[in-house]
């Protein structure tokens, strides 16, 4: 059959009924809409990693001056220096995840060789979450929900004998937050175990608020993931990009529903029916 026959045909079998423009399938099959909470356009979250003294010291003073609740996902030993400040972290509704006691990483990076993902088990990594969570509830008294993958890696052994250790994950949280992802996260698909988080560190303001205008696009939740909080220095979320953020966010025409972790995770599960 030429080309000519053939579009003719597919005109008349178009006009007779049995076929369905793609525009017109698109208008009867639209992709579902997710709604935020007060018609907010997108959601974001701010976390930060490894309980860095900065976290306090800078940083919990900014985010309760802006009325902001943030994530904090922690490896317990290193709250012991700031503790009475963790605790009234928890006591101004900041959120404590779980980020294991040990920080295990690959052994590529030399300062884990000692403490190598290539060298865990699946006791070994239960076994560092488990703790961590031990050590949490005893520190500051709440039980972590959230975790976030140290390195964001999410694999145990080498080899053949390399798997995954999302399933662990799922099976003790809420959510697991991955690190120098490249993405908001779409609410409606996402698996919660192993959310998109992007990382803040370095980020100007103006960066900051891109990746938040291209997430309200499309509806999505824009994790952020630090580590220090300060002016300058290496895995630092500067305080000027935080503060204008925080403006930012503040302002209802931007359609920002700031939240923690576990606060848009829950929101989700709840819309989507989750089980």
């Amino acid at each position: 059959m030429n080309q000519a026959r053939f579009l003719l045909c597919v005109l008349m079998l178009t006009c007779a009924g049995f076929l369905t423009p793609h525009s017109e399938l698109l208008a009867q099959n639209p992709k579902p809409a997710f709604h935020w909470p007060d018609g907010k356009r997108v959601a974001v979250s701010l976390s930060f990693d490894d309980a860095r003294l900065s976290q306090m010291d800078v940083g919990l003073p900014l985010f309760d001056r802006y009325g902001a609740k943030v994530t904090f996902v922690v490896n317990p030993p290193n709250m012991q220096k700031r503790l009475e400040a963790w605790k009234t972290a928890v006591a101004h509704g900041h959120e404590i995840g779980n980020h294991t006691t040990s920080h295990p990483c690959s052994g590529n990076f030399a300062w884990s060789r000692d403490n190598a993902l290539e060298n865990y088990t699946p006791a070994m990594i239960s076994a560092q979450m488990d703790g961590a969570n031990a050590e949490i509830l005893r520190l500051v008294g709440v039980k972590a929900v959230t975790f976030a993958y140290p390195c964001g890696q999410k694999f145990i052994g080498r080899g053949v004998a390399a798997q995954s250790y999302v399933p662990f994950v799922a099976r003790r949280f809420l959510v697991g937050r991955g690190f120098r992802d490249e993405a908001a996260n779409d609410p409606l698909f996402c698996d919660l175990s192993q959310v998109f988080g992007v990382e803040s560190d370095g980020m100007s303001f103006d960066q900051m608020k891109a990746a938040v205008v291209a997430a309200s696009q499309h509806g999505s939740w824009l994790v952020f993931a630090g580590h220090e909080i300060g002016v300058s220095g290496t895995q630092t979320t500067l305080v000027s990009s935080l503060e204008q953020f925080l403006k930012y966010a503040q302002d209802p025409a931007n359609g920002v529903w700031l939240g923690t972790v576990e606060k848009v995770a829950t929101y989700i599960r709840a819309q989507r029916g989750d089980k």
